[in-house]
């Protein structure tokens, strides 16, 4: 495949930016920042950007069918029904929030939503999978374990596959998947890539750096020809793994964390990639600048769309402690990048 030029979405970068998903019905994309406890959206009609607060740490976001957004947070599932309206609580978490988060997660095609968790002490693997049927029964059911950090959430274009990665282990999984169930077998590696050389750390030279260390996998996403796209951590480099688990292609990033890619604009051949700057060294972003920003690129082979979570009704209860506020950092929304408008999503 050919080479892959990357462009700034937001002039605001993201301590960690994660869980990007592109709403069709509003041509828009919506990401989060973990680390700064925010929500946010571009509107790709007229470039403007903007940025909501939120009460604890989000692991990752998606549409719902009915309307409105689904969170999960550090302390359980939520419900925004629109944009600036209250929380309303789904569930509570089913784990201890003072060492435990919600991280990596998405809706299958029946509007269930799989979320994994990160067992944040990383000293044993208490992360595990859940999955959140809104139609059903109320609570989490947890469908998988033995995992640091729950990540690369993604399914194959017919949902008989579901990919979950253990980021720190250094491995992507893969269980068969009864769509209509839910129900997950045949448990096995996808793909395990080379540990972290020990004593290694990044230098600030990002070709030294990826030569020593190929990095992690973060999160993913699955194109329409089912290969899985997966943001490799400290690695400074995107691949696409075909159904088999073979790494067909590798690019270079001009960030040395990417965090999760996603397929969006009318034909979803636009790659947007969410990336991080928390924690990194001066000399690092110095070498590169663009890290915390959504970058977007545009590629040959289409992504699957969007699933919407499956609405959840009037069971949630209306968490009055918290809104969604509007504006950046509680203020005005941030406009296009200085310069231009809204970046290009139709055509080449």
């Amino acid at each position: 495949m050919k080479s892959l030029n990357w462009t700034p979405l937001t002039e605001l970068p993201d301590a960690l930016g994660e869980s990007p998903f592109w709403h069709p019905q509003e041509a828009a994309l919506y990401w989060i920042d973990i680390p700064g406890r925010a929500l946010r959206r571009a509107d790709a009609a007229t470039g403007a950007h903007q940025r909501w607060s939120l009460p604890s740490e989000p692991g990752c976001i998606g549409p719902v069918a009915g309307g409105g957004l689904l969170l999960a947070l550090r302390e359980g599932l939520f419900r925004a029904r629109r944009l600036g309206a209250a929380l309303e609580r789904l569930v509570a978490a089913p784990y201890d929030p003072a060492t435990t988060r919600f991280n990596d997660g998405r809706a299958d095609a029946e509007g269930r939503l799989w979320v994994g968790t990160i067992y944040e002490p990383r000293d044993k693997p208490e992360a595990a999978l859940y999955c959140f049927d809104p139609r059903g029964t109320p609570g989490l059911t947890r469908r998988a374990g033995g995992a640091t950090t729950g990540n690369g959430l993604a399914f194959s274009p017919d949902e008989r596959t579901l990919y979950w990665s253990d980021t720190p282990d250094h491995v992507i999984r893969a269980w068969d998947l009864e769509p209509l169930t839910g129900t997950l077998t045949r448990p096995r590696e996808f793909h395990r890539f080379a540990p972290k050389p020990a004593g290694w750390s990044p230098s600030g030279d990002p070709a030294r750096d990826t030569a020593c260390y190929g990095g992690r996998p973060d999160g993913a996403a699955v194109d329409a020809e089912g290969h899985y796209w997966v943001a490799m951590f400290e690695g400074g480099r995107l691949l696409r793994l075909a159904p088999d688990g073979r790494v067909v292609a590798d690019w270079p990033l001009p960030v040395r964390c990417p965090t999760m890619p996603c397929f969006g604009g009318e034909d979803l051949r636009t790659l947007y990639l969410t990336t991080a700057r928390q924690g990194r060294s001066a000399a690092e972003l110095a070498a590169c600048p663009l890290s915390g920003h959504v970058l977007w690129t545009r590629v040959e082979v289409p992504g699957l769309p969007v699933n919407f979570c499956a609405d959840p009704g009037p069971r949630a209860a209306p968490v009055p402690a918290h809104a969604l506020s509007s504006g950046l950092a509680d203020g005005s929304s941030e406009g296009p990048l200085p310069g231009r408008s809204a970046h290009p999503l139709r055509g080449e």
